[in-house]
């Protein structure tokens, strides 16, 4: 099968598209012939740097990136009795992704809604599982609470403007101005284009931030939440003064690295087949063009998300 690796860390040409063996299925495995692979910043940080490649793929060359996959059970283990050959299916893989074939446990797989295409199937697991955990699991947003989604436009934070609304909550979202009306066609009640305004001038008193930025986004934060507010940031790196000041201003703030479970993921796809969530996709790129997908991605300017399809 065709499938994309890594040999070592590095730039995007360190991804090579090659042929390898068909993975054989384990207890508990259903074999998924992948349609579409949703992209993530996750995957630029780990294939550009060794020691973060080593942490999440170890040490073991090649490796195979790839956690968001839509795509066809065409293949299950005797002990498999939830999913059938033919079905259609998205979930999460403990990376792999990039492949024709992902032998994946079932624990963070489901049913794709007939109402989505695989496409758009796959845009959803990483970011619908971090808006999800931060705004429900940890956060408890609830209705009339007042919510500020940084980077709103991009992958996290315009699923989250998308929940939050249906928590009820009152939505402040901020990107550039040139993503004001897409942020609030999702729903955001109000926008702030940073580029021209500062947030922390403009906004206080919320009850939760949700920061996919981190460094002065995320310290700035503090300074607009009430106390016993809560922050939960998805960037886990340099956090350690950020913490320290929340702590005095007494400010909750979580750094989260979505685990998910299959709860939430059966959550996700019963609001993406209500209509509830609807997904963006900005770009689809053929597999064989997967470094230019990556090079996209690091551009920092993707507004919702980046999807390859095989």
């Amino acid at each position: 099968m065709k499938a994309i690796v890594l040999n070592e860390a590095g730039g995007a040409d360190k991804l090579i598209y090659q042929d390898i063996e068909k993975p054989v299925l384990k207890n508990g495995e259903i074999l998924v012939r992948t349609k579409n692979i949703g992209m993530n910043p996750m995957d630029v940080h780990i294939r550009g740097n060794e020691q973060i490649l080593t942490r999440f793929m170890g040490s073991e060359r090649p490796a195979i990136l790839g956690w968001d996959i839509s795509g066809e059970v065409v293949e299950k283990a005797d002990d498999i009795t939830d999913f059938e050959i033919g079905d259609a299916v998205f979930g999460l893989t403990k990376g792999k992704g990039y492949a024709e074939y992902v032998a994946v446990k079932t624990d963070l797989m489901v049913h794709k809604p007939a109402n989505i295409s695989y496409a758009e199937a796959a845009a959803v697991p990483v970011v619908g599982i971090t808006a999800w955990e931060a705004l429900i699991k940890i956060g408890n947003v609830k209705k009339g609470d007042r919510v500020l989604i940084h980077a709103a436009s991009g992958g996290v934070g315009y699923m989250a403007i998308q929940l939050a609304k249906h928590l009820g909550a009152t939505v402040i979202a901020t990107s550039s101005g040139k993503n004001r009306d897409f942020v609030l066609s999702l729903g955001a009640d109000q926008h702030i284009d940073y580029t021209t305004e500062k947030f922390y001038e403009v906004v206080k008193d919320v009850d939760f931030v949700l920061d996919p930025i981190g460094g002065e986004t995320r310290m700035r934060s503090i300074d607009v939440v009430k106390k016993n507010g809560t922050i939960v940031s998805v960037v886990p790196i340099q956090y350690e003064e950020a913490q320290e000041k929340a702590r005095e201003k007494g400010v909750n703030l979580i750094i989260l690295l979505g685990q998910g479970n299959k709860e939430e993921m059966e959550s996700l796809a019963g609001l993406l087949r209500k209509g509830i969530l609807k997904v963006h996709i900005s770009a689809v790129y053929p597999f064989s063009q997967m470094a230019n997908a990556h090079l996209q991605i690091e551009s920092k300017r993707t507004v919702g998300k980046i999807v390859v399809e095989l």
